[in-house]
């Protein structure tokens, strides 16, 4: 089984107002309710590597992509598509790259786990260990367009968190090299993307320093070590 797999008909979805009218309707079953696409683009191209078994070259030459909730998708002007579980995408990286597999142009450029794919299908012997990866590379005719459809995946990789993996790995990046990838890590002339400001100010919220001590810490210690004890007044009154 791949980590891509081909429709010719694409899934139904809702948009964001649509879906807060199902929801605002109290549906019967949580299946009642459609994904969502969180973002639409199209004059797309993409390409795949290795190729993808009956997806023709003329496939990826132009067509929509559709950010869903539940899986991205692609659907080509000849009427081929395929869809991709978030899981699945490994890693997925903005690239304004002069050179590269995009061939210059601004693109996404994402890993697919096959190993993935096949242990949800039921690989013999239980083999966890497969690594096999096939490359996405996505291109937007429209190079505006790149940032909106990263912040989209990654709120909805957010969504679907891989149930393999022991531990958070930092899997998105930012990419903008003479075709080296490098891990956005920013600067004082870089500001973080909505999706990072807000993962930031989460785990800050989260996180606890049981070592850590302010200023106003250091004051308010050094008062309480100097303000007299209720036995230092008792001596003080009995002298009196």
């Amino acid at each position: 089984m791949s980590s891509v797999k081909l429709i010719t008909t694409l899934p139904t979805f809702a948009s964001p107002q649509q879906h807060q009218n199902i929801v605002a309707s109290t549906p019967s079953s949580f299946a009642d309710i459609p994904p969502v696409v969180k973002h639409q683009e199209s004059n797309v191209s993409v390409t795949l590597d290795p190729p993808l078994d009956g997806f023709s070259s003329t496939d990826p030459v132009q067509g929509t992509l559709y950010v869903l909730t539940s899986a991205l998708t692609f659907m080509s002007t000849t009427g081929n598509g395929f869809e991709i579980t978030y899981p699945t995408i490994t890693l997925h990286a903005l690239s304004r790259a002069a050179t590269g597999p995009s061939q210059g142009a601004p693109s996404i450029y994402c890993q697919l786990d096959e190993g993935n794919a096949l242990r949800k299908d039921g690989a013999e012997n239980g083999d966890d260990d497969i690594t096999e990866m096939r490359e996405l590379i996505i291109i937007p005719q429209n190079a505006e367009s790149l940032e909106p459809i990263f912040e989209a995946m990654s709120h909805c990789a957010a969504l679907h968190p891989d149930p393999n993996d022991e531990e958070d790995e930092l899997d998105d990046a930012f990419i903008d090299t003479n075709g080296d990838f490098e891990v956005f890590t920013g600067n004082d002339d870089e500001e973080l993307s909505e999706v990072g400001k807000a993962a930031l100010a989460h785990l800050e919220s989260i996180i606890y320093d049981p070592h850590g001590v302010t200023e106003d810490d250091d004051a308010t210690e050094d008062a309480l070590e100097d303000a007299p004890t209720a036995a230092d007044e008792k001596q003080e009154q009995k002298k009196a």
